[in-house]
């Protein structure tokens, strides 16, 4: 059975596309300077950052249910509250090593433009505001996660974050959602 771990304060329980809609000009640069709150969680070693204006929840992780044919990374689909949510596993998404999943392994659901999408991630850390001068622009190198999917490296004290464009990731070519 599942319980939710975190509801954003400001979300109905049912998905709704309005509030989380993308501004029609979403510019990455705008995005970077702006003070932001993000979402932090782990892969593996690594953390990484989402605009918390993105979560809609935070969810224990649950098995869904295979669908035939999907991308490797698409661990399947779930049936929230009426809504069927394809549900993403990051460390496959970003061709890491896949690990077993375990008591902190959770699912963030997003709600992005019309499309609700759940990310497996290995753990949530905590919210974090993030000032212009604590931000830097993402380096050009080879990476697991595609360049254009990073709109920044945040730093706080000794940690090193990689801020993902969430809506760009979940709706680029290879994931099927339009945005």
């Amino acid at each position: 059975m599942s319980t939710d771990l975190m509801e954003a304060p400001a979300q109905a329980a049912a998905p709704t596309a309005e509030p989380n809609a993308a501004p029609a000009t979403y510019n990455t640069a705008d995005a970077m300077n702006s003070v932001n709150e993000f979402l932090t969680f782990r892969l593996g070693n690594e953390e990484y950052g989402i605009d918390i204006l993105r979560v809609q929840e935070i969810r224990s992780f649950e098995q869904p249910t295979r669908i035939a044919n999907a991308p490797r990374f698409v661990l399947g689909v779930t049936n929230l509250r009426g809504v069927i949510v394809p549900i993403i596993d990051m460390r496959l998404r970003f061709n890491l090593d896949s690990v077993e999943t375990d008591d902190a392994t959770v699912t963030i659901v997003l709600a992005l433009g019309k499309h609700v999408v759940g990310m497996v991630v290995d753990g949530v850390s905590d919210v974090i505001t993030l000032s212009k001068e604590q931000k830097r622009p993402a380096p050009e190198f080879s990476s697991a996660v595609d360049a254009e999917h990073i709109h920044a490296i945040g730093s706080v004290d000794d940690r090193m974050l990689i801020l993902v464009d969430i809506v760009k990731l979940m709706c680029s070519a290879d994931m099927g959602l339009q945005h």
